[in-house]
């Protein structure tokens, strides 16, 4: 799956972790993954290989298939 600039909408390159970063704008994202049902940021949970996702608002477990991408600039 390709990571598309919220900016320009030009294909970011991986960097480390959660951060992208934009050749075209020259900005480093943040991916967040959000809950679908309320818009908040979900609690990433990884054991043995596994992600799940939570959602702290009262939507719980969250699957990896429906969680919302969004990528906020980094400072």
């Amino acid at each position: 799956m390709t990571s598309l600039c919220p900016r320009c909408r030009k294909a970011m390159l991986w960097r480390e972790g959660d951060r992208f970063y934009c050749e075209s704008c020259r900005r480093v994202y943040q991916q967040i993954a959000r809950c679908p049902e309320c818009e908040h940021p979900l609690e990433k949970l990884a054991a043995c290989g596994a992600v799940d996702y939570f959602c702290q608002h009262g939507y719980g477990l969250i699957s990896k298939k429906r969680i919302v991408l969004k990528y906020e600039e980094v400072a």
